[in-house]
């Protein structure tokens, strides 16, 4: 979406504590947070509930929006990418509460292990050793348990560069693991 005039002058207006552009600014934008939370989230109640938190904490945080840096909207999708990403945590700690209060067990993978404390190690060192586009990519992959799609939606990467990104970064990471490992490479 270009910038437009009536986009500068409301992100203009946005910044300045004028009430009756909230509803200008959501009817304006409102859709495109819409659709980039569902595109993210894969849930239509979910993208309504990060859509509704985005304008709140958008309406609260209004002060610190300087048009001058960059677009009303960008501003709005970061901090529904924000959004997004805590409600994918929090219903993957939903799910966990689920299991915990079913009385199940954790399954034997989830135990702390000595040795995947160390593996742990390792692989923080490894990636913290990965450019800043192919790190973020995995954290999200693996760390947030994102498909691509989720990730070139949150990120606004291309799906092709996410993909892109993943492989080089794996490799990266195996070629790590098999020298702290004493693999042959």
């Amino acid at each position: 979406m270009t910038r437009t005039p009536e986009s500068e002058e409301l992100a203009a207006r946005f910044s300045t504590a004028d009430e009756p552009v909230l509803r200008a600014v959501y009817d304006s934008y409102g859709g495109i947070v819409r659709r980039a939370a569902a595109a993210i989230v894969f849930d239509a109640s979910d993208a309504d509930d990060v859509t509704q938190q985005v304008f709140v904490d958008a309406w609260r945080a209004r002060a610190t929006f300087d048009p001058a840096l960059g677009s009303l909207l960008g501003w709005l999708l970061t901090i529904t990418r924000r959004r997004c990403v805590d409600r994918l945590r929090a219903r993957d700690r939903e799910r966990r509460d689920v299991v915990a209060m079913a009385g199940q067990r954790p399954p034997v993978q989830d135990r702390v292990d000595p040795a995947r404390v160390i593996d742990r190690i390792v692989v923080t060192d490894a990636l913290a050793a990965l450019s800043d586009g192919q790190r973020q990519v995995l954290e999200l992959a693996f760390y947030d348990d994102l498909t691509s799609a989720q990730i070139a939606g949150l990120t606004g990467l291309p799906l092709g560069t996410v993909k892109s990104h993943m492989r080089r970064g794996l490799v990266q990471l195996r070629r790590r693991w098999e020298v702290d490992r004493g693999a042959p490479e």
